[in-house]
């Protein structure tokens, strides 16, 4: 989301209070794995994660920077290195990687460079930070398979993950909390007039029903 959009669309109440980020780099389980996508602004890719099956809740925040407990605005200038990013556990009874993947591919622009749709910058690139090398080559397969199909190059980095700082609060599950809001936002965006035009009809992804 550009900076000043973004900043229009949040409360003065929830600006004045200034609510700082917080380290959650969520740890797996013996039942689930844990997945983290960038696909430019994290309000619009919480939704598309979040109903799929064997996904509870994805969480907003930032990784891939070197500035430890970034702030939003700290972020959205440029300045930690930082893209918006979710991070989420998920079944992999219920859902896969690769079905993940087919998710996140359908709800990114993956030929815009440092950049998402109106949202322009490095913390808006779109990435898949891996958590271990099968998904590493997952993510790959993925990627050269839709770059023989397309007949071009894909901007989308793939690259190891390390620290997750979750969001400010008011960011988290914020098209749920202020839809009006965030379908202005998305509208003004473009975004969804982009996607329908790299992907089609397959815009926006699947919701699966369960695993392969």
């Amino acid at each position: 989301m550009s900076h000043s959009m973004h900043t229009f669309l949040l409360s003065p109440l929830v600006l004045a209070l200034g609510l700082s980020a917080s380290s959650s780099l969520l740890a797996e389980t013996d039942d689930t794995r844990l997945a983290t996508f960038a696909g430019g602004c994290f309000w619009c890719m919480e939704p598309p994660f979040e109903r799929q099956p064997g996904i509870d809740d994805a969480v907003s925040g930032y990784i891939g920077g070197s500035v430890e407990d970034p702030s939003y605005e700290a972020v959205t200038q440029g300045d930690t290195g930082h893209a918006e990013a979710v991070q989420f556990h998920y079944d992999p009874e219920q859902i896969s990687y690769p079905q993940l993947l087919e998710v996140f591919w359908r709800n990114i622009d993956p030929f815009a460079e440092n950049r998402q749709f109106c949202d322009v910058g490095s913390q808006y690139r779109s990435a898949i930070f891996y958590h271990d090398e099968e998904q590493k080559r997952l993510a790959e397969t993925s990627k050269t398979e839709l770059e023989a199909h397309f007949g071009r190059d894909i901007a989308t980095q793939i690259v190891p993950a390390d620290t997750f700082w979750e969001a400010e609060e008011y960011h988290q599950d914020y098209a749920e909390r202020n839809p009006l809001r965030y379908k202005f936002y998305r509208y003004s965006c473009g975004r969804d007039e982009r996607l329908e035009e790299v992907w089609g009809e397959e815009a926006g992804g699947p919701t699966f029903t369960g695993a392969d």
